[in-house]
């Protein structure tokens, strides 16, 4: 009877990819036509396993990175499902800047069943979406790192928490801004609302990308100092360049 059904609504509604828009011949796991998904790099070892960089491929073990052997970290670790380009790009884009929000739910199922490969995920008693500004809300009409996050709390069975990590601060653009100018500009900009909640827990902090990693080491930062346990960082897409800012013309696409 489900193929059935599923068989009618193709024929009303026929499945398109949803970075491409071409006509798929057959369902799959994702909706994605082959030369899309042949677009995903995928972000597996060898990597830093504090960050989460990958390494070239030549590098045959784990190790950290530079930067972390350098700078100490607020979180614990930190992944990525893949590296910001190509396919990632644009099916993030689209559902961030173009309000495509049932791709941020199909994303969100890719982060879950990357998390169960990667990590026994009942430890995190919480999950925490990067917030976003009420003014950034309010143009938007969503918070796109709650969309992933609330797929991985659907799977899990993890509480997800909107109100704990507040953004208080209106900041300008992140894009444009090197690796000091991004930790400055979020510095102070979170705070953490209900510090009871956050006391004594291992907390997942969710958002769709990671660029230089400001914005996620500054909200680690805040719910440590309200005495979580652990932070962990979990994201969509890592930008990965051999700069500060990536190599592709973000500035079409205003944070």
């Amino acid at each position: 009877m489900k193929e059935i059904l599923t068989g009618i609504a193709d024929l009303i509604f026929p499945p398109c990819c949803i970075t491409c828009d071409n006509l798929l011949e057959r369902h799959g796991p994702l909706p994605l036509c082959p030369s899309c998904l042949d677009g995903i790099r995928f972000i597996r070892s060898p990597l830093c396993p504090r960050c989460g960089i990958p390494f070239p491929v030549t590098e045959e073990e784990d190790h950290l990175c530079g930067d972390c052997l350098t700078t100490e970290k607020p979180y614990a670790v930190a992944r990525a499902v893949g590296r910001y380009e190509e396919t990632l790009l644009t099916a993030i884009h689209r559902f961030k800047y173009r309000g495509r929000i049932g791709i941020g739910g199909i994303l969100g199922r890719v982060m879950a069943d990357f998390a169960a490969e990667i990590w026994d995920m009942g430890v995190f008693e919480w999950i925490v979406p990067v917030p976003l500004h009420r003014k950034r809300l309010r143009e938007r009409g969503f918070n796109q790192a709650g969309i992933l996050a609330r797929e991985l709390s659907k799977r899990f069975d993890i509480p997800l928490d909107f109100t704990s990590l507040r953004r208080d601060v209106f900041t300008p653009p992140q894009v444009g801004l090197g690796r000091e100018e991004r930790s400055a500009n979020v510095h102070g900009a979170f705070s953490a609302w209900h510090p009871e909640r956050i006391a004594g827990r291992r907390i997942l902090l969710v958002d769709d990308v990671y660029t230089t990693g400001s914005t996620l080491a500054e909200c680690s930062r805040v719910l440590l100092r309200a005495k979580a346990e652990s932070v962990a960082v979990l994201t969509l897409a890592r930008a990965v360049h051999d700069h500060d800012l990536p190599s592709w013309p973000e500035t079409t696409f205003p944070e």
